[in-house]
């Protein structure tokens, strides 16, 4: 609970200095500075204002810190401060960390903290630098810093808020912007301790069963997800179609990575086709990976729901993969925590169609986006009513805290009762 607390009164501070009349442009209600700081906060991307015309200097750079301290988790900041500061990190500390970074035990969190932080701030800085070599002599030095520092921190911590109104369209071909941009949400978005595992291990044969199954399951997911936006868009004339081969492909490798909680675009997301709708749609449910910048019901969750169906096909009882037998106990919170989030999802739908005007799928679209902490929109954000901008504000903030809480609470309660029951079969199917 302490973590969802910390959330949410950063969230509230955030809003708080993004009301401040020197942080916009224009006069912004607080409502809509609420939802700017949730989406930041979560580390979404989601808008109902423009973030490059509408805040000033001061408000964007506010964004950043709500972004990095969203994506990295405030247990993490907090205890970046306990370095500083020289002070003592004592067990509550250390629980509250391993809460916030989605781990089993308290154990070694601390060495976690410190390799998180090393790697963050790492990853970003060499993102700030090739994003610079392109845009410092576009933009001039110091505006080509900051939108360079802007897009770092932000598709590191898979936010996908952007300084331009067409997100990153005007650079659909262009090979350095892809490159860095795609490499730094797919980084921050593979997990924290996968990074540390590769790191401290080199060979793929020696790195512990849930890093296999994240650096391969990225890797098949995400070539799949190039290769059907490519065929589907090939012919939009809205998307793909009039662009040259070379930009063609570029566009499909950007759009298909973006969707696992990136939230940028370089083309224009409204005007896809319907397969490549329900694609994306089914990318931003699964997100990204444990312990991560982004969310989702995660790549790993995935992978077993798979596992275990395949395995039942089979007639097998135990779930198993690259020579490792699963545990009965992480299949039974993959597939509660599925359930619970397409429980959320549902319901957030059912409430938009009632009080939006929105197309159907338009409104699945972007609450899934939010539960996602994706940030992509089929264009309907702006539009909302006030009822249908708490909705999305709830979901983006269950979406980012979510995962973790319901997993925490499930390792925390390991007792087992001692009544046992009279086993009888249930039909089903």
């Amino acid at each position: 609970m302490t973590v969802v607390f910390s959330f949410f009164t950063l969230i509230l501070i955030g809003t708080a200095l993004l009301k401040l009349p020197f942080a916009t442009t224009q006069t912004i209600s607080w409502l809509d500075t609420l939802f700017t700081a949730t989406s930041a906060v979560t580390v979404t991307g989601l808008i109902v204002v423009d973030t490059g015309t509408a805040f000033t200097l001061f408000g964007q750079t506010i964004i950043i810190m709500l972004m990095q301290l969203g994506g990295l988790g405030l247990m993490t900041s907090a205890v970046f401060i306990f370095f500083i500061f020289k002070r003592r990190i004592g067990m509550q500390q250390r629980d509250l960390v391993k809460e916030s970074l989605n781990q089993g035990s308290s154990g070694g969190v601390i060495r976690l903290v410190r390799h998180v932080l090393f790697f963050s701030l790492s990853i970003e800085l060499i993102g700030f630098t090739l994003l610079s070599i392109k845009w410092i002599p576009e933009f001039g030095v110091w505006k080509g810093a900051f939108y360079s520092l802007f897009h770092t921190v932000a598709a590191f911590n898979n936010a996908g808020f952007s300084l331009w109104a067409d997100n990153l369209s005007g650079y659909v071909g262009d090979p350095v912007v892809n490159l860095t941009i795609t490499s730094l949400f797919v980084l921050g978005g593979i997990g924290f301790t996968v990074l540390l595992d590769v790191w401290n291990k080199k060979k793929f044969k020696s790195l512990t069963l849930h890093s296999k199954v994240m650096i391969v399951g990225t890797l098949i997911i995400n070539a799949i997800a190039i290769i059907l936006i490519f065929v589907l868009e090939y012919s939009n004339p809205q998307t793909l179609g009039s662009l040259s081969l070379g930009d063609k492909a570029w566009s499909a490798y950007f759009q298909g990575l973006t969707p696992r909680t990136a939230g940028f675009n370089s083309i224009d997301i409204t005007a896809l086709t319907a397969p490549s709708m329900l694609l994306t749609i089914l990318l931003m449910f699964i997100g990204a990976g444990s312990a991560s910048t982004g969310s989702g019901i995660k790549l790993s969750t995935f992978i077993i729901l798979l596992l275990t169906t395949t395995t039942s096909l089979r007639g097998g009882e135990e779930v198993s993969l690259f020579g490792r037998r699963i545990r009965n106990s992480a299949v039974f919170r993959a597939l509660t925590l599925t359930t619970i989030s397409f429980l959320l999802v549902f319901i957030a739908i059912f409430i938009l169609t009632i009080t939006e005007n929105g197309s159907f799928i338009d409104i699945v679209f972007e609450v899934v986006s939010a539960f996602g902490t994706v940030g992509l929109s089929a264009g309907l954000t702006p539009e909302l009513s006030i009822i249908g901008r708490f909705v999305i504000m709830f979901v983006m903030f269950i979406g980012r805290i979510g995962p973790i809480t319901i997993v925490s609470i499930l390792i925390a309660r390991k007792g087992t009762s001692l009544i046992r029951y009279p086993q009888e079969d249930l039909f089903i199917g």
